[in-house]
């Protein structure tokens, strides 16, 4: 039982890191008709064919769903997926997650802050690499 439950568990942490990959803004999914490629969600354009219940998965629970639970504002939940994306040392995850904190209102300050902060709980290197995509990041804006 604990191997299942540790099999699972690592499965989980799996499944969180794809669709953390997935540079989707939040709340931008549109509906799948046809072949029509502008219609489509960025989860359906970047593995719908190859992954389609993930690609499903990805719109309709992490974003139909967790991204839209009043609980937490889009704002905050952007600050716990870039502290997150840090931590785990994520860079590819963390350039799109930027990106989408700051259409969600996180300021430049607030997310140099952030990865500041992390720094000393999350590794000095997670947090220099963290500055150096969202200084690319922010010249890209």
């Amino acid at each position: 039982m604990k191997s299942m439950k540790h099999l699972l568990g690592n499965l989980m942490l799996s499944a969180s890191m794809v669709l953390a990959a997935l540079p989707v803004v939040a709340g931008a999914q549109t509906p799948v008709e046809g072949d029509d490629k502008s219609r489509r969600s960025r989860a359906q354009q970047l593995m719908g064919a190859t992954a389609p219940k993930l690609a499903e998965l990805t719109d309709d629970v992490l974003y139909g769903d967790i991204w839209e639970r009043p609980q937490l504002s889009k704002r905050d939940r952007s600050l716990v997926t870039v502290a997150a994306l840090i931590a785990m040392n994520r860079p590819d995850q963390l350039r799109s997650h930027l990106a989408i904190a700051r259409q969600n209102g996180v300021t430049e300050d607030e997310l140099i802050e952030t990865i500041t902060h992390l720094a000393f709980y999350a590794g000095w290197p997670n947090a220099v690499s963290a500055v150096a995509i969202a200084k690319d990041v922010f010249a890209s804006e």
